[in-house]
């Protein structure tokens, strides 16, 4: 019966083990597909119009800004409503993927 628990236990160590491997591995791949497609939208903007580039880039800035302003102030009563929400998501959500990005594609040789 202890060999049975034991190999059980082994097992299962086994296969969390390879699962976060696999994971790693593909959230790697996925932080490196993101940064080459950001900078590959960045190069094509660019070469498109230098002027709508930056001038997306600002509108871009303040509304992340916004949302930073939105998520780190202290919370008035009852809910955000309207662009107040959705600048806090945006900016919630760029938050992760920058997370996102700095682990993982840091760590891979794609850079």
């Amino acid at each position: 019966m202890g060999v049975r628990r034991a190999a059980k236990g082994v097992g299962e160590f086994l296969v969390e083990t390879v699962g976060e491997a696999v994971a790693e591995v593909i959230l790697s791949l996925l932080a490196c597909a993101l940064l080459g497609c950001l900078a590959l939208i960045a190069y094509l903007s660019w070469s498109l119009s230098p002027r709508f580039t930056i001038a997306g880039a600002e509108l871009l800035s303040l509304l992340l800004a916004h949302g930073a302003w939105q998520t780190f102030r202290t919370p008035a009563k009852g809910r955000r409503r309207g662009l107040a929400a959705l600048t806090a998501v945006g900016f919630t959500v760029t938050a992760m993927t920058a997370l996102l990005l700095l682990l993982y594609s840091t760590g891979c040789d794609c850079l």
